[in-house]
Protein backbone atom coordinates (compact mmCIF):
# COMPACT_ATOMS: atom_id res chain seq x y z
CA UNK A 1 0.00 0.00 0.00
CA UNK A 2 1.39 3.37 -0.96
CA UNK A 3 1.82 6.30 1.42
CA UNK A 4 -0.97 8.25 -0.31
CA UNK A 5 -3.41 5.34 0.03
CA UNK A 6 -2.61 4.83 3.72
CA UNK A 7 -2.98 8.56 4.49
CA UNK A 8 -6.29 8.60 2.60
CA UNK A 9 -7.52 5.64 4.66
CA UNK A 10 -6.47 7.35 7.91
CA UNK A 11 -8.24 10.56 6.81
CA UNK A 12 -11.46 8.75 5.88
CA UNK A 13 -11.37 6.86 9.20
CA UNK A 14 -10.97 10.10 11.16
CA UNK A 15 -13.79 11.74 9.21
CA UNK A 16 -16.00 8.71 9.82
CA UNK A 17 -15.23 8.79 13.54
CA UNK A 18 -15.97 12.52 13.70
CA UNK A 19 -19.30 12.05 11.90
CA UNK A 20 -20.08 9.14 14.24
CA UNK A 21 -19.39 11.35 17.28
CA UNK A 22 -21.71 14.03 15.96
CA UNK A 23 -24.44 11.62 14.86
CA UNK A 24 -26.60 12.45 17.90
CA UNK A 25 -26.62 16.11 16.81
CA UNK A 26 -27.56 15.09 13.26
CA UNK A 27 -30.32 12.89 14.65
CA UNK A 28 -31.68 15.68 16.86
CA UNK A 29 -31.58 18.16 13.95
CA UNK A 30 -33.40 15.69 11.72
CA UNK A 31 -36.11 15.04 14.31
CA UNK A 32 -36.62 18.80 14.78
CA UNK A 33 -36.86 19.31 10.99
CA UNK A 34 -39.42 16.49 10.63
CA UNK A 35 -41.44 17.84 13.57
CA UNK A 36 -41.43 21.41 12.22
CA UNK A 37 -42.31 20.24 8.70
CA UNK A 38 -45.16 18.11 10.03
CA UNK A 39 -46.40 21.04 12.12
CA UNK A 40 -46.32 23.37 9.12
CA UNK A 41 -48.01 20.77 6.91
CA UNK A 42 -50.74 20.17 9.47
CA UNK A 43 -51.18 23.84 10.27
CA UNK A 44 -54.57 25.13 9.26
CA UNK A 45 -53.08 28.22 7.66
CA UNK A 46 -50.52 27.29 5.01
CA UNK A 47 -51.16 30.71 3.48
CA UNK A 48 -49.10 32.31 6.25
CA UNK A 49 -46.15 30.03 5.47
CA UNK A 50 -46.60 30.70 1.74
CA UNK A 51 -46.51 34.47 2.23
CA UNK A 52 -43.54 34.22 4.62
CA UNK A 53 -41.57 32.02 2.18
CA UNK A 54 -42.37 34.42 -0.67
CA UNK A 55 -41.28 37.36 1.46
CA UNK A 56 -37.96 35.66 2.28
CA UNK A 57 -37.51 34.93 -1.45
CA UNK A 58 -38.03 38.64 -2.13
CA UNK A 59 -35.31 39.58 0.36
CA UNK A 60 -32.95 37.02 -1.20
CA UNK A 61 -33.55 38.54 -4.64
CA UNK A 62 -33.05 42.03 -3.25
CA UNK A 63 -29.75 40.99 -1.64
CA UNK A 64 -28.60 39.29 -4.84
CA UNK A 65 -29.44 42.40 -6.82
CA UNK A 66 -27.53 44.71 -4.51
CA UNK A 67 -24.50 42.39 -4.57
CA UNK A 68 -24.65 42.28 -8.38
CA UNK A 69 -24.72 46.09 -8.53
CA UNK A 70 -21.73 46.31 -6.17
CA UNK A 71 -19.95 43.67 -8.25
CA UNK A 72 -20.66 45.63 -11.43
CA UNK A 73 -18.85 48.68 -10.06
CA UNK A 74 -15.93 46.63 -8.75
CA UNK A 75 -15.47 44.70 -12.02
CA UNK A 76 -12.82 45.50 -14.59
CA UNK A 77 -14.13 48.24 -16.92
CA UNK A 78 -15.38 46.92 -20.23
CA UNK A 79 -15.82 43.34 -18.90
CA UNK A 80 -19.59 43.04 -18.74
CA UNK A 81 -20.12 45.93 -16.32
CA UNK A 82 -23.32 47.02 -18.05
CA UNK A 83 -24.76 43.48 -18.04
CA UNK A 84 -23.95 43.00 -14.33
CA UNK A 85 -25.51 46.36 -13.57
CA UNK A 86 -28.70 45.55 -15.51
CA UNK A 87 -29.04 42.16 -13.83
CA UNK A 88 -28.48 43.75 -10.43
CA UNK A 89 -31.14 46.39 -11.09
CA UNK A 90 -33.58 43.70 -12.34
CA UNK A 91 -33.05 41.54 -9.23
CA UNK A 92 -33.33 44.56 -6.92
CA UNK A 93 -36.55 45.84 -8.48
CA UNK A 94 -38.07 42.35 -8.54
CA UNK A 95 -37.07 41.82 -4.89
CA UNK A 96 -38.73 45.11 -3.91
CA UNK A 97 -41.89 44.16 -5.80
CA UNK A 98 -42.08 40.75 -4.08
CA UNK A 99 -41.46 42.26 -0.62
CA UNK A 100 -44.07 44.95 -1.27
CA UNK A 101 -46.81 42.45 -2.26
CA UNK A 102 -45.90 38.93 -1.08
CA UNK A 103 -49.47 37.62 -1.39
CA UNK A 104 -49.85 38.58 -5.03
CA UNK A 105 -46.29 37.44 -5.72
CA UNK A 106 -47.10 34.03 -4.21
CA UNK A 107 -50.05 33.70 -6.59
CA UNK A 108 -47.90 34.64 -9.59
CA UNK A 109 -45.02 32.36 -8.55
CA UNK A 110 -47.43 29.46 -8.09
CA UNK A 111 -48.85 29.97 -11.58
CA UNK A 112 -45.36 30.15 -13.10
CA UNK A 113 -44.33 27.02 -11.20
CA UNK A 114 -47.43 25.12 -12.38
CA UNK A 115 -46.65 26.02 -16.00
CA UNK A 116 -43.04 24.94 -15.43
CA UNK A 117 -44.27 21.55 -14.11
CA UNK A 118 -46.64 21.08 -17.04
CA UNK A 119 -44.01 21.88 -19.68
CA UNK A 120 -41.34 19.86 -17.85
CA UNK A 121 -43.65 16.85 -17.59
CA UNK A 122 -44.50 16.99 -21.29
CA UNK A 123 -40.81 17.26 -22.25
CA UNK A 124 -39.89 14.29 -20.03
CA UNK A 125 -42.65 12.13 -21.52
CA UNK A 126 -41.84 13.06 -25.12
CA UNK A 127 -38.08 12.60 -24.76
CA UNK A 128 -38.52 9.20 -23.09
CA UNK A 129 -41.00 8.02 -25.74
CA UNK A 130 -38.84 9.24 -28.62
CA UNK A 131 -35.45 8.06 -27.32
CA UNK A 132 -36.44 4.76 -25.61
CA UNK A 133 -33.25 4.69 -23.53
CA UNK A 134 -32.79 2.14 -20.70
CA UNK A 135 -35.27 2.88 -17.93
CA UNK A 136 -37.40 5.11 -20.16
CA UNK A 137 -40.57 3.85 -18.50
CA UNK A 138 -39.57 5.43 -15.20
CA UNK A 139 -38.96 8.74 -16.94
CA UNK A 140 -42.44 8.52 -18.52
CA UNK A 141 -43.91 7.86 -15.06
CA UNK A 142 -41.94 10.79 -13.62
CA UNK A 143 -43.15 13.02 -16.45
CA UNK A 144 -46.76 11.91 -15.99
CA UNK A 145 -46.66 12.66 -12.26
CA UNK A 146 -45.01 16.04 -12.87
CA UNK A 147 -47.55 16.89 -15.58
CA UNK A 148 -50.47 15.84 -13.36
CA UNK A 149 -49.19 17.88 -10.43
CA UNK A 150 -48.74 20.93 -12.65
CA UNK A 151 -52.26 20.54 -14.07
CA UNK A 152 -53.78 20.14 -10.59
CA UNK A 153 -52.02 23.26 -9.32
CA UNK A 154 -52.97 25.23 -12.44
CA UNK A 155 -56.58 24.02 -12.32
CA UNK A 156 -56.96 25.18 -8.69
CA UNK A 157 -55.26 28.52 -9.28
CA UNK A 158 -55.61 31.15 -7.71
CA UNK A 159 -56.62 29.14 -4.61
CA UNK A 160 -53.52 26.94 -4.99
CA UNK A 161 -51.39 30.07 -4.74
CA UNK A 162 -52.41 30.38 -1.11
CA UNK A 163 -51.22 26.93 -0.01
CA UNK A 164 -48.84 25.41 -2.55
CA UNK A 165 -45.59 27.19 -1.62
CA UNK A 166 -46.23 26.60 2.10
CA UNK A 167 -46.92 22.92 1.44
CA UNK A 168 -43.75 22.60 -0.66
CA UNK A 169 -41.69 24.18 2.14
CA UNK A 170 -43.23 21.80 4.70
CA UNK A 171 -42.64 18.69 2.56
CA UNK A 172 -39.06 19.82 1.89
CA UNK A 173 -38.47 20.22 5.64
CA UNK A 174 -39.82 16.73 6.30
CA UNK A 175 -37.66 15.09 3.64
CA UNK A 176 -34.57 17.04 4.72
CA UNK A 177 -35.22 15.98 8.30
CA UNK A 178 -35.46 12.33 7.30
CA UNK A 179 -32.22 12.71 5.32
CA UNK A 180 -30.44 13.95 8.47
CA UNK A 181 -31.97 11.13 10.53
CA UNK A 182 -30.81 8.49 8.04
CA UNK A 183 -27.36 10.10 7.88
CA UNK A 184 -27.09 9.99 11.67
CA UNK A 185 -28.21 6.35 11.89
CA UNK A 186 -25.91 5.33 9.02
CA UNK A 187 -22.93 7.16 10.54
CA UNK A 188 -23.54 5.57 13.93
CA UNK A 189 -23.77 2.12 12.30
CA UNK A 190 -20.59 2.65 10.25
CA UNK A 191 -18.61 3.92 13.21
CA UNK A 192 -19.62 0.80 15.18
CA UNK A 193 -18.52 -1.45 12.30
CA UNK A 194 -15.16 0.36 11.97
CA UNK A 195 -14.41 0.18 15.71
CA UNK A 196 -15.37 -3.49 15.96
Amino acid sequence: MSTAESSLEVTSDSVLQEVGRRSSWFLAFGVVMVALGTFVLGWSCLATVTVAATWVFGFLMLGSGLLSIINAFSAVPGRGVFVHLLIGVLYTVTGFMIIDAPGESALLLTKIFSIFLIVGGIFRILSALLERFPGWGWVVLNGAITLTLGLLIYKQWPASGLWFIGMAVAVDMIFNGWTWIMLALGAKQLSKVKTA
